[in-house]
């Protein structure tokens, strides 16, 4: 009897035993969760040719990297010295890249492959930074260089979007005509760096390369030149290029998008406009401003009168004058703080171009700030050098709002606009009191420059701010 128990515990125990290992059996694989991420990017552990070959010949180069790779905007990133007249195709299969370059190379020549962002790694997208690949046709290894920083000229600011680049030819008209013969981009600081240059004279330009054609196209284009050409093989010290636009560019006023199946004519004949009044607040320090929707083809001053306080008593000595588009009215009396005012503006004293007049009479009521809503201001400029006629300029978001020319490392000023703002110095070479930006043909004058502060100055109202700035921090 024992033993048949036995026997039957020892059955159970096999079932549940083969029962067990079935669910396993079935069960799905989870690979293990967890670990550290992978943040090393591939690393280039062979190339054919070698890297720094000499005496190449081949126009198919390969490189062999330690883990699978991908290649991100292989075009627009890879950057070859000299430039070739035919875009190279690039290719890639697991760990392998091949280059196939599709101009005869050159003679005696060094050969620059700058990866920039072009090779990352296919799981986590490890970028390979500082990917850098030289062989050359001849018998040695050019290894000459030129390095410099470019900025804007208007502002003092980088636009790391530019290239810089250079020309064996000396005429203007290369600028337009010709691809460039090597090219740099900047990093964020404005830097840029050539390697591995031969002993030659070149031109130097910066350029915003529109449309990737890497050449002057028009006027408004931002460019930099240098005013003698460069020697790589004397060349000791960093070069700066200032960039600037030789003309401004106008942007166009989009017409207003018109559902014509649906749509009415237009009958309204009023027209309108805005102040630049703020909370029915006129600032003391600035005209009064009408702004228009269309450039205005009449207007009458004689049919714009400003009255003062509860008794509408008429203010002398009021100046109206318009701008240059038509579109903007000015209105400049000499302003009584905290005071009640009342602009008077008489029917039909405007019209503009679209046929649009002012239906009706129309009032405009407001006050002005008080001396207490603004704030003192007291600067002194460590650095500054004078004899470059030094303008202070007040900037907010890259917009002047204010300049003053000094004639002393000091500043300042008992009524300010409150609010931040940053800083610049404007060295005003022909002394008018503005920035002038430059000119490559003809005259090839170079802009001149604004250096950027960066430090924010904070105006309180009511209260004397005092600040001491360092010019040169920057």
């Amino acid at each position: 009897m024992r033993t048949a128990s036995s026997s039957l515990w020892f059955l159970l125990m096999s079932c549940c035993i083969w029962i067990s290992q079935l669910g396993t059996g079935c069960a799905n694989i989870v690979p293990p969760q967890g670990g550290p991420r992978d943040t090393i990017p591939p690393q280039l552990i062979k190339a054919v040719p070698a890297d720094s070959s000499i005496r190449v010949t081949s126009r198919t180069l390969q490189l062999y990297f330690d883990e699978y790779i991908e290649v991100q905007q292989g075009q627009d990133n890879l950057v070859i010295s000299p430039l070739p007249t035919t875009t190279p195709s690039i290719e890639s299969k697991l760990r392998d890249l091949t280059i196939k370059l599709k101009d005869s190379l050159l003679p005696n020549t060094t050969y620059s492959i700058d990866f920039g962002s072009t090779v990352k790694d296919f799981t986590e997208g490890n970028i390979a930074k500082g990917l850098r690949y030289v062989f050359s046709t001849g018998t040695y290894l050019d290894s000459l260089e030129l390095y410099g920083t470019v900025q804007l000229a208007e502002t003092g600011r980088i636009d790391s979007t530019l290239i810089v680049i250079l020309h064996k030819d000396s005429t203007d008209s290369a600028l337009i005509k010709s691809k460039p013969f090597y090219l740099s981009k900047l990093d964020k600081n404005g830097r840029f760096r050539f390697r591995n240059l031969p002993p030659d004279r070149f031109f130097i330009y910066a350029l915003k390369d529109e449309g990737g054609s890497r050449r002057l196209s028009k006027n408004t284009q931002l460019m930099a030149f240098a005013d003698q050409p460069v020697y790589p093989q004397l060349q000791k010290d960093s070069l700066a290029l200032l960039a600037f636009a030789a003309e401004k560019e106008t942007v166009p006023v989009p017409e207003p998008a018109v559902n014509r199946s649906t749509s009415k004519p237009d009958t309204d004949k009023r027209i309108r406009f805005q102040s630049t009044l703020s909370n029915n607040q006129q600032d003391i320090l600035q005209p009064l401003q009408l702004l228009f929707e269309n450039p205005l083809r009449s207007w009458s001053d004689s049919s714009i009168r400003l009255f003062s306080d509860s008794t509408y008593t008429p203010v002398d000595s009021v100046r109206i004058t318009a701008d240059s588009a038509l579109r903007t009215i000015r209105i400049q009396p000499t302003w009584l703080e905290g005071n009640r005012y009342h602009l008077i503006i008489a029917k039909g004293a405007f019209s503009d171009s679209s046929g649009k007049t002012l239906l009706k009479t129309d009032t405009l009521d407001f006050t002005t700030k008080r001396k207490t809503d603004y704030g003192k201001v007291k600067l002194r400029l460590r650095g500054l050098d004078l004899q470059r006629k030094p303008v202070l300029q007040w900037t907010q978001n890259e917009k002047l709002i204010r300049q003053t020319a000094l004639n002393k490392a000091e500043f300042s000023d008992d009524l300010f606009m409150p609010g931040d703002y940053q800083l610049r110095i404007l060295y005003d070479t022909n002394g008018n009191g503005r920035w002038d930006t430059g000119q490559f043909f003809g005259a090839r004058r170079q802009p001149e420059r604004v250096t950027a502060i960066d430090k924010k100055i904070s105006i309180k109202p009511g209260w004397t701010n005092e600040y001491e700035i360092d010019v040169t921090d920057r």
